[in-house]
């Protein structure tokens, strides 16, 4: 029954929620995880059709503004020049995510330390070595060891193959003397843990019909459940609750039908990504929290971080067939990862080679661009550019800016009357200068390569929030931070955050396999302190 008690509830089933779910699951104890979404269907992916980009367009856009399905929430990101994208549902915004899976460097643990900003987090890269293998070998992760870049590991499956326009990519980078490697993938290139490998077709950031991509719904949650975790689907938690000792007495949500229940819980987790996650807090107001769930220390919300993001396409006379292959998986380059003040700023991105655009997609851009004419001429110019193509990605390192925030929307709300989040961000002169620099380096490669043309995209591009962080921080001070080193909050004990709002800085790479190191650490630790989780 719903009004039971449970040993843990965790509220959320992404990336952080799965891992969490699974490590937790070798205790024993009756673990409950609420998802506000449902389960997915890989035989209803706009994959399986030809009109799947038009269906991409809509129903399975990236942002929930868009999408709009039953499950979604409103975000308001007007005040923001990079809108909010994610996904509910099991397995959160691995359904839609590229699979793009670098890990984090030494360094962006330490950036206090190193460059004298921002702040130093509590654990360290070597903290989190065993769970990034843990998590690779969990989900399957595919890539080549050996990369100079960062400490040396061993993904588990060989590296996705990088296609002609990774050679060619490989090429221009090796004329300018400058770093690449075969990315790190979320993507099995063999059979693993009973799902096929790749085909390589294209279309993952739409869903993996193939079940391919290692999405948290298909790689964590069987496991999870075969452990005896439960999942409830389709249940929307308005708040967390509290007793007057500050402990988490369980959550209050909505099932399918609005219907309102409690259910309680010794341990209360909250994996609800940079936004959800203090989107929740700050609706869990009571007599003790009147800002918010363990937000004593008023950051709850703030030092939101996006990861400004750059994009160069490069046009080639050669056919490269880059429509085929992992869409966000390629190679990348970290030549200007770390710090160089001669370059202006601090700090550094990550270039990450994705394939070229789809027929649709092409078509629509060449119209729109003036390069490929209505009526005659129509197909020759298609052909010249379809599989032609390369797109240069920059991922810039945003530095944590308290001003920078997530609260909740006076107005807007979602289906149950939960208020939505409200998204206040501004560019920083420093990640103005980083995208500047990555648009110019990134134009400069794509030439190297012979482009024939090469197009900077405006930056920073608008729909290109996937990466939520820094909300909810974690440190040992309880005036400078949310949650504690291993994730438990500083004002109510028995609450653990997991997701990507503890993160003290954002690195320069996509952050999932960095997130779920994290959850799997947090985890660790739960159960290697369960004699004494609050004191």
């Amino acid at each position: 029954m719903a009004d039971d008690i449970v040993d843990v509830l965790i509220v959320g089933a992404g990336a952080s929620g799965a891992a969490v779910a699974w490590s937790l699951a070798d205790t024993r104890m009756r673990i409950v995880c609420l998802e506000q979404g449902g389960w997915m269907n890989p035989a209803e992916y706009p994959s399986t059709g030809r009109d799947w980009e038009t269906r991409a367009a809509k129903e399975m856009h990236p942002s929930p503004n868009v999408r709009k399905r039953p499950t979604d929430y409103p975000i308001n990101d007007d005040e923001s020049p990079i809108a909010i994208v994610n996904f509910n549902g099991v397995g959160g915004s691995t359904i839609l995510y590229s699979a793009h899976f670098p890990r984090f460097h030494p360094s962006d643990f330490r950036v206090k330390t190193l460059d004298g900003v921002a702040d130093d987090w509590p654990i360290d890269y070597f903290t989190l070595e065993p769970f990034f293998a843990e998590n690779d070998n969990n989900i399957g992760v595919s890539g080549l060891t050996g990369d100079p870049a960062i400490p040396r590991h061993q993904p588990p499956l060989p590296h996705i193959p990088m296609g002609r326009m990774g050679e060619t990519m490989g090429r221009g980078f090796n004329q300018l003397g400058w770093h690449w490697w075969p990315s790190d993938s979320a993507i099995i290139t063999r059979p693993h843990n009973g799902r096929d490998k790749c085909l390589n077709l294209g279309p993952c950031n739409t869903g993996c019909a193939q079940g391919a991509k290692s999405s948290a719904d298909i790689s964590y949650w069987p496991m999870a459940e075969r452990a005896g975790v439960e999942l409830r689907t389709h249940c929307r938690v308005r708040e967390i609750t509290v007793d007057d000792r500050d402990m988490a007495t369980g959550v209050t949500y909505f099932d399918a039908d609005g219907v309102e229940h409690h259910q309680r819980a010794e341990v209360v987790i909250v994996a609800c990504n940079g936004v959800g996650t203090p989107r929740l807090l700050l609706n869990s107001t009571s007599a003790r929290f009147p800002d918010g769930l363990a937000n004593r220390s008023g950051l709850v919300g703030r030092n939101l971080m996006l990861h400004p993001w750059g994009l160069v396409v490069g046009h080639f006379d050669e056919p490269l067939k880059s429509n085929f292959g992992p869409q966000g998986c390629c190679i990348l380059s970290q030549e200007f990862y770390e710090t160089d003040t001669d370059r202006g700023f601090v700090r550094g991105y990550n270039m990450q080679i994705t394939r070229g655009g789809p027929p649709v997609g092409t078509a629509r851009a060449g119209i729109a661009q003036g390069t490929i004419p209505w009526g005659e001429g129509h197909h020759d110019a298609f052909d010249a550019l379809f599989g032609h193509s390369i797109h240069l990605g920059i991922c810039c390192e945003d530095l944590p800016e308290e001003h920078n925030r997530v609260t909740l929307d006076p107005e807007l709300t979602d289906t149950n009357g939960i208020p939505a989040p409200k998204i206040t961000y501004t560019l920083s002169e420093n990640s103005r200068r980083m995208l500047d620099h990555g648009s110019q380096k990134g134009a400069e490669a794509m030439a190297a390569a012979g482009a024939v043309k090469v197009q900077p995209v405006q930056s920073p591009l608008r729909m290109a929030g996937w990466h939520l962080l820094g909300t909810a921080r974690m440190g040992t001070d309880p005036e400078r931070s949310v949650v504690n080193e291993w994730g438990r909050s500083h004002d109510v004990r028995n609450l653990f955050l997991v997701d990507g709002s503890v993160f003290v800085t954002s690195g320069g790479v996509n952050p999932t396999t960095t997130i779920q190191a994290v959850a799997l650490y947090i985890a660790d630790a739960m159960k290697r302190n369960l004699a004494n989780l609050f004191d």
